[in-house]
């Protein structure tokens, strides 16, 4: 995992995407049309803010809400950056 230049503010955090699904266990290859959006993903970065507490830390993997977050690309990868509270839990 690389380390990401961009600090996130208040309770938020930033989040690499877990990569869908290419083949489905009997091999059948799914087409990006049929692909769904991956609902977890793993935690690359939190405030270092000391009156921002966040349960996280880097390198959880998490499972987030279909629609939480905002997606951003930067230096060539997808994350998102989303409140703590849009976390359902941690792997």
């Amino acid at each position: 995992m690389s380390k990401i230049n961009i600090r996130p503010l208040g309770e938020r955090v930033i989040i690499l995407h877990t990569p869908a699904v290419e083949k489905t266990a009997s091999g059948i290859i799914i087409p990006d049309t049929a692909k769904e959006k991956p609902q977890q993903g793993t935690v690359v970065a939190v405030p270092t803010e000391k009156d921002s507490p966040v349960s996280l830390k880097v390198g959880d993997l998490v499972l987030y809400g279909k629609y939480a977050g905002t997606e951003i690309t930067y230096e060539g990868s997808d994350y998102l950056i989303m409140s703590q509270e849009d976390i359902l839990a941690v792997i």
